[in-house]
């Protein structure tokens, strides 16, 4: 069993915030939606079911993330952490595939409220970033300390402490991977 690592476990947690919040922010809209046009948005057991199962697995996508990144970071060689990132990429990739694929052919999911919660972890993220840039004061408040890089790798004055140049080729690689797909 491998031992996470408190940045993995801070992390998953924020995102599991983020997102919780987000499904909430989504079913609210899903009611209102509902009480505006009551024949043409649902707001019934396959949109909270969708939701909340869709945030369930954004959660576990970016906590399968962060285990790959913490076991990159200690990979003895550069072609070993290529391995893990591009192995971890394509099992996160194929758990949203199964799961899109389920929302879609099951009749218990809304398609809609399904499929929106996936963006949530990676919105949420760039907000606390965002925020945390805008109004420094606000950074603990978001999440963001002195143990969290809050600038690119290579910008002066970033806040992070740790050698940070294997996650950061292996999250550029994990992005050229990302961007090749689309």
């Amino acid at each position: 069993m491998v031992s996470v690592q408190p940045a993995v476990k801070k992390e998953t947690r924020n995102v599991a915030v983020i997102t919780a919040i987000g499904v909430v922010l989504m079913l609210v809209v899903f009611l209102v939606l509902h009480l505006v046009f009551p024949d043409g948005v649902p707001f019934n057991y396959t949109v909270v079911l969708a939701g909340v199962l869709a945030g369930v697995v954004a959660v576990i996508n970016f906590f399968m993330m962060g285990l790959a990144v913490q076991k990159v970071a200690a990979a003895a060689d550069e072609d070993e952490a290529k391995r893990l990132m591009q192995k971890s990429y394509y099992s996160r990739f194929g758990l949203q595939v199964l799961w899109m694929v389920a929302v879609i052919a099951a009749p218990c999911f809304n398609v809609v409220a399904g499929l929106i919660p996936l963006i949530f972890p990676g919105f949420g993220i760039r907000m606390r970033g965002v925020l945390a840039h805008m109004f420094p004061k606000l950074a603990p408040i978001v999440g963001i300390g002195d143990d969290v890089q809050t600038e690119p790798a290579g910008v002066s004055g970033t806040t992070g402490t740790a050698d940070t140049s294997k996650i950061s080729e292996a999250s550029e690689a994990e992005v050229s991977e990302t961007s090749a797909d689309t």
